[in-house]
């Protein structure tokens, strides 16, 4: 995949200063220089993103602290040889169960309790499948965000959409469904998944 579109990457590094900026900083007037900076990359992202405006700048408010990548979890869970996917309520494409980690969160209960919210299965966690640089792979995102997938075993459950899922299924390796939700799970991750499912000995891949 080609690097990240250079407005992006511009939108993402002057947002990255402003928001340690303004964390750090105790001096008034450099905090409104920061508000300003964070402003003009709200401005980049829209304009060259074909975006909303006042939503970017939202977006890159919101984060506070010293700015570091987002992580998302995902869990492969399995039922003999096929593997569970959610269908989102969002845009209407299928995915592993998963999310954002949270604040406080260890990688992978997070992932687990993703899979019991969206689909209804408890499940455990017993291999990091791989963890993938969106800048890499993609989708990419306004803010650099790393996906980590973990193999899971099921423990119990049994199918239940939440609010942000309309289904749940399992699906065998050729019977992927063809519309994924692009902007969480792509043919690569479902292809490692099934691999590392099949020989658990497989290493962990990364980047």
């Amino acid at each position: 995949m080609p690097e990240p579109p250079r407005w992006l990457q511009w939108a993402r590094e002057i947002q990255a200063l402003a928001q340690t900026g303004r964390h750090y900083s105790t001096d008034e007037y450099n905090r409104q220089r920061y508000e300003r900076l964070l402003e003009i990359a709200a401005e980049i992202a829209s304009e060259a993103g074909c975006l909303d405006y006042d939503q970017v700048y939202r977006l890159f408010r919101e984060p506070i602290g010293y700015a570091t990548p987002r992580v998302d979890v995902r869990a492969a869970a399995f039922q003999g040889d096929r593997l569970l996917l959610v269908r989102e309520r969002m845009d209407g494409g299928w995915t592993m169960p998963g999310g954002w980690a949270d604040v406080g969160d260890v990688p992978s209960e997070a992932a687990e309790r993703e899979a019991f919210e969206e689909a209804g299965y408890r499940v455990k966690a017993r291999k990091v499948i791989g963890v993938y640089d969106a800048n890499r792979l993609g989708p990419l995102e306004l803010f650099h965000a790393f996906k980590i997938v973990f193999l899971c075993d099921i423990l119990e459950g049994q199918p239940t959409p939440s609010h942000e899922t309309s289904e749940v299924a399992f699906f065998g390796k050729d019977e992927i469904p063809t519309v994924l939700s692009g902007e969480r799970t792509l043919p690569r991750h479902i292809a490692d998944a099934f691999r590392a499912h099949e020989d658990p000995s497989v290493p962990t891949v990364f980047d």
